[in-house]
């Protein structure tokens, strides 16, 4: 469930003692970005799907939801590239459609997860005592509840929807944050600079603001996008085990949970939706280990 990030190496700093923050900005990062392989194709991955999600909300070849039954299971064609499902619905335009729901839940249930997570981890970085722990102890208990269950209950309370699986998702990812923030948080903290700091007075949260949270980011960010690609795949399961996106709605889930009635007349169905959702996974967790590895100056320098 959470994918733990190593902790970040103590930061270097300058004769003032302010940190250095991004490497990127200084325009090394941007030039190892270019000729770090793995990195340049997750970027490209990542704009693909994005792009793909803005342009389908102004178009797509067919309207996602047009049923034609008098080309059903038809396979890929100039007038269906990727084919047609069962309703004769153009599989091309639902899986351009899909990728809006990828993005929409993917996004706001890492947003929710960083939102509580964050703020949690940096309390439990500062506050070593009996504070710390009850955060700690309460993240343990999130930790032990899965998306899935997460989503069966809020299913049960509220009914099956985007909304649901984006609560169930970014409820299970709280405690990931929780961790990496506190973990990165807490090298920061113990820092020469830091510890300077306090000794001039600085209070706790100008030192956050100023010297820990900028430190952190660029492993935060990486987070995020490594857990994106988890949200993807875990979107994917609960729509099709009919948790999440309901049906006619688009989703790649949904599309592969309809497609397994098809196996022998059209395989092609289940294929394309698996394509997406791979590439999709591969292009984020990609983009993720790309900015994990520009995250230390010093180690590069």
């Amino acid at each position: 469930m959470g994918i733990g990030m190593p902790p970040l190496d103590q930061p270097t700093t300058t004769g003032d003692n302010e940190p250095y923050v991004f490497e990127v900005a200084r325009g090394r990062g941007w030039r190892r970005w270019l000729h770090n392989p793995s990195a340049l194709i997750g970027s490209i991955i990542v704009v693909l799907v994005v792009a793909s999600a803005l342009v389908s909300l102004v178009w797509t070849p067919y309207s996602p939801l047009a049923v034609d039954p008098s080309h059903a299971l038809s396979g890929p064609s100039l007038r269906h590239l990727l084919g047609t499902d069962e309703y004769g619905r153009d599989v091309f335009s639902r899986l351009m459609a899909s990728s809006q729901v990828a993005l929409f839940v993917g996004v706001l249930s890492v947003l929710i997860a960083t939102a509580v997570g964050i703020p949690a981890g940096l309390l439990a970085a500062e506050r070593r005592g009996a504070t710390g722990q009850v955060v700690l102890r309460l993240a343990d208990i999130l930790y032990g509840f899965p998306a899935l269950l997460a989503a069966v209950v809020l299913a049960a309370a509220f009914g099956a929807s985007k909304s649901t699986v984006v609560l169930a998702i970014g409820i299970s990812y709280i405690p990931v944050f929780v961790r990496v923030t506190r973990s990165n948080a807490l090298v920061v903290l113990n820092s020469e600079y830091v510890l300077a700091a306090r000794a001039y007075g600085r209070r706790p949260l100008a030192i956050m603001r100023r010297h820990v949270i900028p430190n952190i980011m660029t492993t935060i960010i990486a987070q995020m996008s490594l857990l994106f690609s988890l949200a993807v795949l875990a979107e994917t399961a609960l729509d099709f085990l009919g948790l999440g996106t309901a049906p006619p709605a688009a989703s790649w889930g949904t599309m592969l949970q309809s497609s397994q009635n098809y196996l022998g007349n059209d395989p092609l169905l289940t294929v394309w939706p698996s394509v997406a959702i791979v590439l999709c996974v591969l292009g984020f967790s990609l983009f993720g280990d790309g900015i994990s590895e520009l995250r230390d100056v010093r180690g590069h320098r």
